[in-house]
């Protein structure tokens, strides 16, 4: 009786972890638009970086681009120029939710126990603070305006406002909980809120959280562009147009690129969008449609920066730039 008893105890402990691993190895289904797609294979960088690791997070400086590795608790420093790598700064925890340049350095949210936010120098890339507060969500992100720094700071939904003179929170203002993502544009300090599928605008200046705006469903990054906000929403893989102005919805795009992870932005006329498996989705703000996407291996974080697109491929640790793909 105690063999059996001991047996079965072994059996069902190896059924709920197979059923785990199951749930936690789910594949994401990303069917994208299929009459528009073509092979990424077509796509020929001009210029490739191997970084190893898991490259993510992308930000820009006068000089350098700057890119998060969360394998090596390191930011990564690439020449623009040659695409060579010229720095590695590394963390006693994993750079996440984005980084920003403003006021003479690098700022980069910590995911820690406690999360934190690094301050760094670029003159010697050396790290010059670590501020006692930190990222609320590990896909969440940090604007800079005229005179702050912005991140949430909980899931609660309380974004703190950093003033970069001494490092310290001037402000704490509340948004709807579970929001995560801001971005800075013209006066206002944009907000998405995953949990709750609205855009949220601050007024940068008071600090004054205005009428928040529904959108798709789980709106994680987002972008400015043609006098509109555009969310990226994690729900349903569709993209929500917001007009700056109005702030009225005036588009909502199905792209069929659903899930964690990705990342969007803006140039060339053009907002471009990404995740695994569909590394590259051009959007036309002329029509509010999809007018191609590149399938295949890459993705996962896009900034568009003098004329280049500049995209990671987390999995297979490069950076490519990419010249904007002609139609």
């Amino acid at each position: 009786m105690e063999f059996n008893v001991r047996r079965m105890a072994l059996l069902l402990a190896y059924l709920l972890s197979v059923t785990f691993c199951s749930a936690q190895q789910k594949v994401i289904r990303r069917p994208g638009i299929k009459d528009v797609q073509v092979p990424m294979s077509d796509l020929k960088p001009a210029a490739t970086t191997t970084l190893g690791g898991s490259p993510d997070w992308l930000a820009f400086s006068e000089n350098a681009v700057w890119v998060t590795n969360s394998k090596f608790n390191a930011v990564q420093r690439v020449n623009p120029r040659d695409a060579s790598i010229s720095a590695k700064i590394e963390f006693q925890a994993e750079p996440c939710s984005g980084l920003t340049y403003a006021f003479g350095s690098l700022w980069v949210p910590l995911c820690g126990k406690p999360a934190s936010l690094a301050r760094v120098d670029p003159a010697t890339n050396k790290i010059v603070a670590i501020l006692p507060f930190g990222p609320a969500d590990s896909e969440g992100g940090i604007a800079a305006s005229d005179d702050s720094i912005w991140i949430v700071g909980d899931d609660h939904g309380t974004l703190l406002r950093i003033d970069p003179a001494d490092n310290a929170v001037r402000q704490e203002i509340s948004i709807p909980a579970g929001s995560f993502n801001p971005l800075y544009s013209d006066g206002v300090v944009w907000i998405t809120g995953n949990k709750s599928s609205v855009l949220t605008p601050v007024d940068a200046r008071t600090g004054e959280g205005l009428a928040s705006i529904r959108v798709g469903p789980q709106p994680r990054f987002l972008t400015l562009g043609a006098d509109s906000i555009w969310t990226l929403n994690q729900g349903d893989g569709s993209v929500t147009r917001v007009d700056v102005k109005t702030r009225r919805v005036t588009a909502t795009i199905f792209a069929g690129i659903p899930g964690p992870g990705g990342d969007i932005c803006f140039g060339a006329g053009t907002v471009w969008a990404t995740v695994f498996d569909v590394p590259l989705t051009e959007i036309s703000p002329e029509s509010n449609k999809v007018v191609r996407q590149w399938v295949g291996a890459g993705g996962d974080a896009i900034r568009f920066r003098q004329d280049f697109l500049w995209l990671t491929d987390l999995r297979n640790g490069l950076l490519w730039r990419l010249a904007p793909p002609r139609r």
